[in-house]
């Protein structure tokens, strides 16, 4: 039985993981913004990224059905591996449906939604003022949420590292290459 998880999944883990990242902070910094050309390209660029990460979430999920995670430590207590599994779950659903929040969202507000300005997506809701305001609180509110849930899975990450002094987080990191002497 393999400990750690396939190299595979360790660079789709951090791909999406950065990808994350760069998007929320995106997204904190984009509103507030004078109307401007500027602030038009980077919600275009909050958009394919948007776009780019459902794809890759879609990869990365069935990478994860086909090659089953490697299991917790058995030090680990039962009630604390439900939540871990809870936590990674509610993780992945977030990460499907906040993409497809932001794509409603834009639709409803009357802004199609297109992946590198190339290829233009469907909008997948009628112009609608009131319910594009709504799906921002919506679209905002699961992205806090997501954040939450990956603030206590880096923590529980770091616990394992630190306090446990088990290899949970190693197994997720890429394996450095020794030195030839």
């Amino acid at each position: 039985m393999n400990d750690r998880y396939t190299r595979t999944a360790i660079y789709l883990h951090w791909l999406v993981a950065l990808g994350l990242i760069g998007t929320f902070a995106l997204g904190l910094y984009m509103p507030d913004l004078a109307l401007s050309p500027t602030k038009l390209k980077l919600y275009a660029w909050h958009k394919w990224a948007g776009v780019t990460l459902f794809l890759l979430v879609l990869i990365r999920l069935g990478w994860r059905l086909s090659h089953p995670a490697p299991p917790l430590p058995a030090t680990v207590a039962p009630m604390l591996r439900w939540v871990s599994h809870v936590n990674h779950g509610l993780m992945y659903g977030l990460m499907l449906v906040i993409p497809l929040s932001g794509w409603l969202m834009s639709s409803a507000l009357g802004f199609q939604t297109s992946w590198f300005g190339v290829l233009p997506l469907p909008d997948l809701l009628a112009r609608d003022v009131g319910l594009g305001e709504r799906l921002i609180v919506l679209h905002q509110a699961l992205n806090y949420l997501l954040l939450a849930l990956v603030v206590i899975h880096t923590g529980a990450a770091l616990k394992h590292h630190f306090v446990d002094r088990d290899e949970v987080l190693e197994r997720m990191l890429p394996r450095r290459q020794k030195p030839h002497p």
